[in-house]
């Protein structure tokens, strides 16, 4: 069966059982093409939040992400499509490390990236996301009448909102990262750049902070894509620094920009383990308590909190 036969009956099946599906910007193409939404991951959870009404949400994304859906929506089934699709930089945090940082530092507020799982939300003070993390910090220090948070669990996206708002950042752990950005080298960049020296280099805030002192503009996914989309008309080519996933969206939707990928191989392995297939095959299986992601509602209930402290600030 060809991708289009089967995009074409997920089309049908989605119709026919009532069924919304998100789509992470780092999802393969033609996953994104039978989406409903597209978007990172908080945007897509408050997605399902104000818009969707459906009585099934198939999140293709990674765990975390479908997490914080359910978080946000108890009420509704958030199923996806291979739940092993985790994410290692979530996985360098975990609760018991931040209960060993609050007791070695019990008036510092807990501000926890919301690529991060359920458990470590709910013992956060507050949550951000790559776009607003400086913001955050420097609300929350406020808040509680310091100059220094933790934070947890990329240390690259903390050094950058410490640059960025002048709080301390106390990284939880000192050496959590994603390991598709910080596979990036200021060598990989002047590489892209000499190559196409009139392209622009976008890159994301969880790169190390050489890439992003060498870029033109660092930004989350999104703000990379609206970067892209509010371009001047003689900025005709991009140097995309994130999943290659992303450039594919900005090919299909800026067909008159030209793009290429910072390094060669920028794929996030976790992200491409949702396939179309798998989407079908749950589209056939709705019921199947195998697929759905249910946050306990005592975590969730708890998770919830810093989350909404976040939206309150942003």
């Amino acid at each position: 069966m060809s991708v289009e036969q089967i995009q074409e009956e997920i089309i049908q099946l989605k119709k026919d059982n009532d069924v919304t599906i998100l789509a992470h910007y780092y999802q393969s193409i033609d996953i994104q093409e039978i989406a409903d939404f597209l978007g990172d991951s908080l945007g897509l959870s408050r997605i399902v939040d104000d818009q969707v009404t459906s009585k099934y949400v198939i999140f293709a994304g990674v765990l975390f992400m479908a997490e914080t859906a359910s978080i946000l929506n108890q009420d509704k089934h958030i199923l996806m499509p291979n739940k092993d699709a985790g994410c290692s930089l979530a996985d360098y945090l975990n609760p018991n490390l931040i209960q060993e940082f609050k007791e070695k530092y019990p008036k510092l507020p807990v501000v926890t990236y919301i690529n991060s799982t359920a458990e470590v939300k709910a013992e956060s003070d507050i949550c951000c996301t790559s776009s607003n993390a400086a913001k955050i910090i420097k609300k929350i220090s406020q808040n509680f009448g310091v100059n220094k948070v933790l934070f947890g669990p990329d240390s690259n996206l903390a050094d950058y909102a410490e640059l960025k708002s002048n709080i301390q950042t106390i990284k939880i752990p000192e050496n959590g990262h994603c390991s598709v950005h910080s596979q990036i080298t200021s060598e990989d960049l002047v590489k892209a750049r000499n190559k196409n020296p009139d392209a622009l280099i976008l890159v994301h805030p969880e790169c190390t902070r050489n890439v992003r002192e060498l870029a033109d503009f660092v930004g989350s996914t999104a703000q990379m894509y609206k970067r892209v989309k509010k371009s001047r008309s003689n900025e005709n080519q991009f140097i995309i620094g994130t999943e290659c996933g992303m450039l594919e969206r900005m090919a299909k939707d800026f067909t008159n920009k030209e793009f290429f990928l910072l390094k060669e191989e920028i794929t996030c392995f976790e992200m491409k383990k949702n396939s179309l297939s798998q989407i079908k095959h749950l589209l056939e299986r709705l019921d199947d308590e195998k697929f759905e992601v249910k946050v306990p509602p005592k975590i969730a209930q708890k998770a919830l909190k810093p989350i909404n402290m976040m939206l309150a600030y942003s």
